[in-house]
């Protein structure tokens, strides 16, 4: 494997690198068509010559994997294309789509074997058993025990770039080798037992086989489409950007982390940094923007970070904090609360801030905040809450913020 990797792809450990990772996927796919085209013309050339019907019929369901290769390679094509005006973040995602494609082929051969499968138990159940000569019943061994090989090479190729170079497709397509080796060797089994015991055994293992192809199909389709859908990112790597975030000297606190995926390995993101409003703007200016390259050169993500100034020693603001603040989060439903702002009127105290909703709560936004605002007018009728509700990663920038509070803590200089 490795050997192939290094003969076709310069610079094979750059994989964050879109072109040498789509080197990759076109070395996978094609890869894929010509040893599925070998196996298949393999078994088609015996079958037709020593009218072995088995061996006709799994050499047409490697053509079907043929195909699949084809369509990982049209999407690995396709997804490599820069953005443009209809499509601002790129096509990258089109892999998504070519591995949700390889999902639902399997799922549809799982259906197609059990069906078959069926019909020959149906087919067999009253007709007397026809035993194979020794030159058919050799040759099909050998035949069945090559394309077994292959395919299990095959799948560990497929595993093995597909985790390198994080692609649903060649995950799936990997998935597909190995329900194929399974397929094939219990239709092996199936023969050398009907030889031995003169009975009609491949109808039953096939359906066992045409199950799990089948529930593999599935979640191979919920995990492909999840992508298309909207998931949730990897919780290392959020951990990590927060961290990142937060170890700058002028970056006070964070909140409404955004992170959204348009393929393998391409992220865009958006947060907002609260910084002193005290400090000089373009200094303060400079920090964001050295944040957003460092982010991109090291995660590989195009950052846009909003500035929130926070105002800092302010008697009147600390106060309506204390009062405010611990109450809230307390609250069952309430991670925390952030960009916090008072304006004092003549009449009445505006109170703007953010509240970070759990996840897991039933209750409605609205609902959330009536009971909020009413908490805030009887801690003082004078107040009027003016809340926005969020839900994002605020459990990580908690962890990330103890920690670091944690380390100044041991290390004051």
């Amino acid at each position: 494997m490795n050997i192939l990797i290094k003969l076709f792809i310069k610079n094979y450990n750059d994989v964050n690198n879109p072109q040498v990772r789509q080197k990759y996927g076109n070395l996978a796919s094609i890869f894929g068509i010509i040893s599925n085209f070998f196996v298949c013309i393999l078994k088609l050339v015996f079958g037709l010559l020593f009218n072995l019907i088995s061996l006709i019929a799994d050499g047409f369901n490697n053509l079907s994997d043929a195909g699949s290769s084809l369509v990982s390679l049209i999407g690995f094509k396709l997804s490599s294309k820069p953005a443009d005006k209809d499509h601002p973040y790129g096509h990258a995602r089109i892999e998504y789509i070519a591995g949700l494609a390889v999902s639902i082929i399997i799922s549809i051969l799982g259906v197609q074997l059990i069906s078959n499968s069926v019909s020959g138990i149906i087919d067999n159940f009253n007709k007397p058993f026809q035993k194979m000569n020794q030159t058919e019943f050799i040759i099909t061994i050998i035949v069945l025990s090559i394309s077994i090989l292959v395919k299990i090479f095959q799948g560990l190729f497929y595993k093995k770039i597909g985790k390198k170079i994080s692609s649903l497709a060649l995950i799936a397509t990997s998935t597909d080798s190995r329900n194929d080796v399974l397929a094939t060797s219990f239709v092996l089994i199936g023969i050398i037992i009907s030889n031995c015991f003169c009975f009609y055994i491949d109808g039953y293992l096939g359906c066992i086989v045409g199950i799990f192809i089948l529930i593999s199909g599935f979640k191979l389709i919920k995990e492909t489409s999840n992508p298309l859908i909207g998931e949730k990112v990897d919780d290392e790597l959020v951990k990590k950007l927060v961290h990142k975030i937060l170890s700058y000297d002028g970056v006070l606190g964070i909140h409404d982390l955004q992170i959204h995926n348009y393929g393998p390995k391409t992220y865009y993101a958006s947060i907002h940094v609260e910084v002193d409003a005290s400090k000089d703007i373009l200094s303060t200016h400079d920090m964001i923007d050295n944040i957003e390259k460092e982010i991109l050169h090291e995660f590989n993500i195009i950052i846009t970070i909003h500035m929130d100034p926070v105002v800092l020693n302010d008697p009147y603001t600390d106060k309506v904090k204390n009062q405010v603040i611990p109450i809230i989060k307390a609250l069952p439903y309430v991670s925390n609360v952030h960009d916090f702002r008072v304006i004092k009127g003549p009449t009445h105290t505006n109170i703007v801030f953010d509240v970070v909703v759990c996840l897991e709560t039933k209750l409605k936004d609205n609902e959330i905040e009536e009971n909020i605002q009413k908490i805030v007018k009887d801690i003082d009728n004078t107040y009027n809450a003016i809340i926005t509700i969020d839900h994002d990663y605020e459990e990580y920038i908690e962890e990330s913020e103890e920690e670091l509070k944690n380390n100044a803590n041991k290390n004051p200089d």
